[in-house]
């Protein structure tokens, strides 16, 4: 018994004719007369009476008729939802974003996702990387996106970079320094530095171009994993943001904000990678989430 050889036998059920059912399903005749068959033969038992050129359901029939109906109508559903799967339009995703990409991604992500592909769940999963990266291997998470210096090599854990944001100084529109031509390090280090944590490479690039003073344990004063909320509160004070310039640049655009012209030249920068497990099929619609991501994290 097959999906096809009910959907047959509900054909001749409702035409209670096996030439108009087999017009309307586009086959012959005779190939209906066999499909029919051998769904009878399958069940052991007689679906129509053949009633000199009348055919009409026997008793069982019609009770077979009630069942492969329902089993008609659920595999019809099944082949849409495989159809939207595999479209990227339907489905559900499970990511894991970073200190800084969840800056940069979660409110218009979620907004991107409600517009355009209003029946895929989503789940936003923010925190550490390490912690992530035990997730996505509990199967916890589909993908997550973080600072690539941040992942480990590992032979089950497949790493495409994704894109590249530089670092950077600012502060609120009205702050004392956003009037300056340019701005030392001592003269930002007069007001409180709000920073996520910055990896070992940017901390090393601080020191080397402005000195111990510039170690980020010494430095930072407000510090916080929630980008999002470090740019908000800069944007309320007179506290001055170390980091992702992608990070700041909606305030920026909105005058919220000023690019600090820092001297010397902070030319550091992150750079991202979108994370998941070796050999896992992916679900058609987490190509969109990276077209996505690419798209915005980068300056």
């Amino acid at each position: 018994m097959n999906i096809k050889q009910l959907e047959h036998f509900l054909a001749v059920a409702e035409t209670r004719s096996f030439s108009r059912a087999a017009e309307r399903l586009f086959i012959t005749q005779s190939a209906l007369s066999r499909s029919i068959q051998a769904l009878e033969e399958d069940l052991g038992a007689l679906l129509f009476d053949r009633i000199g050129k009348r055919i009409e359901p026997t008793p069982l029939g019609l009770q077979v008729a009630e069942r492969a109906a329902a089993l008609v109508r659920d595999a019809g559903e099944l082949r849409r939802s495989v159809e939207i799967f595999q479209g990227g339009a339907g489905g559900a995703m499970r990511i894991g974003l970073g200190p800084g990409p969840a800056a940069m991604l979660t409110t218009e992500l979620l907004c991107h996702m409600a517009e355009h592909h209003p029946r895929v769940r989503v789940a936003i999963t923010r925190g550490p990387t390490d912690l992530q990266l035990l997730q996505l291997r509990a199967h916890q998470l589909d993908a997550l996106v973080a600072d690539a210096r941040n992942i480990v090599p590992a032979p089950d854990l497949v790493a495409e970079p994704i894109g590249e944001s530089r670092t950077c100084f600012a502060c609120a529109a009205g702050h004392p320094l956003a009037r300056l031509e340019t701005v030392s390090l001592d003269q930002i280090l007069a007001y409180p530095v709000a920073s996520a944590p910055l990896s070992d490479e940017i901390a090393r690039l601080l020191v080397a171009l402005y000195g111990p003073a510039a170690i980020p344990e010494r430095m930072v004063t407000l510090g916080c994993e929630d980008v999002a909320s470090l740019v908000a509160a800069v944007a309320r004070s007179q506290a001055v943001f170390l980091g992702l310039s992608a990070a700041a640049r909606e305030g920026i655009a909105a005058g919220r904000l000023v690019e600090l012209p820092v001297r010397p030249v902070l030319a550091a920068s992150a750079r991202f990678a979108y994370v998941t497990l070796a050999g896992r099929t992916e679900a058609p619609v987490m190509a969109v989430f990276r077209r996505f991501a690419a798209e915005r994290l980068r300056d």
